[in-house]
């Protein structure tokens, strides 16, 4: 990504399904339990997340994965998803030790989950829309 393309710096950006019942739930989560307010969340279905998807040659359309822009640096799979938990502080954070697990063995398990969401976790008529005191924190 070059610097042109990136949105303002204020932290890591989640990039997810909203449409998606195990995406939703996660993005919840993450703004109740990211306490400092570290993490902005950008749906894949408005233009901002769908942007930044295509930024990382992703299709937002059909996206293989949630993804954290962080400035230059961007995390797909069971990177961003253990990021996700070591920024959340403790003890969300000590689930980020499954990253000693390699990669070759944890992203297969990730995009599985990622291709079958819908069938096990079921999708959304609607987008899920944070309340007004999360709305600061969703691009």
């Amino acid at each position: 990504m070059s610097e042109s393309n990136t949105i303002e710096h204020q932290g890591p950006i989640i990039v997810f399904d909203a449409m998606c019942v195990l995406c939703s739930a996660n993005a919840q989560f993450v703004l109740r339990h990211d306490r400092i307010g570290r993490f902005r969340l950008a749906s894949m279905q408005n233009e901002t997340g769908a942007r930044l998807y295509r930024l990382c040659g992703i299709d937002p359309a059909n996206p293989d994965s949630l993804i954290i822009v962080d400035a230059e640096k961007v995390l797909r799979d069971s990177d961003a998803v253990l990021s996700i938990y070591a920024g959340l502080g403790w003890p969300w954070k000590a689930l980020a030790l499954l990253s000693v697990v390699p990669r070759m063995l944890r992203d297969p398990a990730y995009r599985w989950l990622a291709r079958n969401r819908y069938r096990f976790f079921g999708k959304r008529e609607t987008c899920w829309l944070p309340t007004p005191e999360q709305a600061d924190r969703i691009l």
